[in-house]
């Protein structure tokens, strides 16, 4: 008789799930996926996608333990016209 090292089955989350743990958008975490920031989904059927719970909660884990950084603002350099402050572009036509 052979010794072999059972292992437990992976779980897996459906969308409605990791919906409830990520608060993200699902566009958010596609494109997320794409740029290999989040973890990546994998076919059941068809018509049925998952992904593996150990990974999105490592993935949660990591962004618990990273420090807040906060969203830079957009470059107003790169704008081609500059509003003028206070006057409403309807009215201007008076």
């Amino acid at each position: 008789m052979h010794a072999r090292a059972i292992s437990s089955p992976r779980k897996s989350i459906r969308r409605h799930q990791l919906r409830e743990m990520v608060p993200l958008a699902d566009s958010t975490i596609y494109e997320m996926e794409q740029r290999g920031e989040f973890p990546r989904r994998f076919c059941l059927s068809p018509r049925c996608v998952v992904w593996d719970l150990a990974e999105v909660e490592a993935w949660l884990e990591e962004r618990r333990s990273k420090p807040n950084m906060p969203a830079r603002g957009p470059d107003v350099r790169q704008r081609r016209t500059r509003p003028i402050k206070g006057q409403d572009p309807a009215r201007t036509t008076a």
